[in-house]
């Protein structure tokens, strides 16, 4: 059996590389055959000089979709083999101009005569597949272009480690991993003030007995994540003390704990959630954000770190 029919479509990106390689090694014999000295992997470059008098590096890789340094260094291949010059932008001397040299320009016809065959012959190759690898192809690039292959195995994995954190109802055990997790992050960004010392220190006196909650998310077991469900009034509570362990950060596990935090809520009938941050926690204000709260100027508040107000408007 083929490796990759065996491995399977994890091996994508080296089974196109495998292609890709096959495809290269034919396309210097090509070259060969048609004796036209130029290296495969200078051909978009070179295409692109031959449809015009000259080109800026920059112009050069925007139109083929290569990096700059990669055009850069191409560029400078030909040019090393007498197929190209460069120069100085005539008025901004940071700007490299290239264009054909006279060897270059002689190439240009041999070239489209084998670009000629070379087009048949893929027509050819494709209309003996029973899928269109060229149509497949351009579908692949636009869905990447829209988001990563990174960003979609990115996005699998978190969902995958969040189908394993369990989000739990605070117990008395649960007093020390409370009060470290936010000691924690707001020790980083902040000074700890006396709002927080009895908010964390008496959690069951100044968040539970009013009617609040607390929430823990656990990981494999172990403790990763809090946060509180504060009541202000019949109507209304306080989304608070939301903290996360920073290594097990990027696993969706504020976002549980705020889905959960909102259904208790919307459980209790509660028709407002009011919470306090600040800007410079970004990650934060993004995840609170994503959950529907919006900005707004409310009653002064107790932390000196505050300078952004939320509310999420549950009816």
């Amino acid at each position: 059996m083929d490796f990759y029919s065996q491995i399977g479509k994890v091996a994508l990106g080296s089974r196109l590389r495998r292609l890709s390689d096959r495809l290269t090694e034919d396309a210097a014999r090509i070259y060969a055959l048609y004796n036209v000295p130029l290296d495969p992997r200078w051909f978009p470059v070179f295409y692109v000089l031959s449809q015009k008098e000259n080109a800026a590096i920059t112009e050069i890789a925007q139109t083929i979709g290569h990096s700059h340094a990669s055009v850069s260094q191409i560029v400078k291949e030909m040019s090393s083999k007498g197929f190209a010059t460069t120069e100085k932008h005539s008025q901004d001397a940071r700007v490299s101009v290239v264009r054909l040299s006279d060897t270059g320009k002689q190439m240009i016809s041999h070239l489209e005569r084998q670009c000629i065959d070379v087009n048949q012959a893929v027509e050819e190759l494709l209309l003996e597949s029973q899928h269109n690898l060229w149509n497949a192809m351009a579908e692949i690039e636009f869905l990447l272009a829209n988001q990563s292959f990174f960003d979609r195995v990115r996005a699998v994995r978190k969902t995958r480690e969040r189908q394993t954190v369990e989000i739990v109802d605070y117990l008395p055990e649960f007093h020390d991993d409370f009060k470290r997790l936010n000691y924690e992050w707001i020790g980083k960004y902040f000074q700890i003030e006396e709002a927080d010392r009895q908010s964390l220190d008496r959690p069951d006196e100044k968040i539970l007995q009013p009617g609040g909650y607390i929430f823990m998310a656990l990981y494999n077991s172990e403790v990763v994540g809090t946060c509180a469900l504060i009541k202000r009034d019949d109507i209304s509570y306080e989304l608070a003390k939301m903290a996360v362990k920073e290594q097990a950060r990027g696993k969706g596990i504020g976002w549980l704990l705020g889905q959960t935090a909102i259904g208790k809520a919307r459980e209790l009938k509660a028709e407002t959630i009011f919470l306090e941050s600040n800007t410079v926690l970004e990650p934060a204000i993004n995840l609170y954000t994503k959950l529907g709260f919006r900005k707004i100027v409310g009653q002064p508040s107790p932390y000196q770190r505050c300078n952004i107000q939320m509310e999420l408007k549950l009816v």
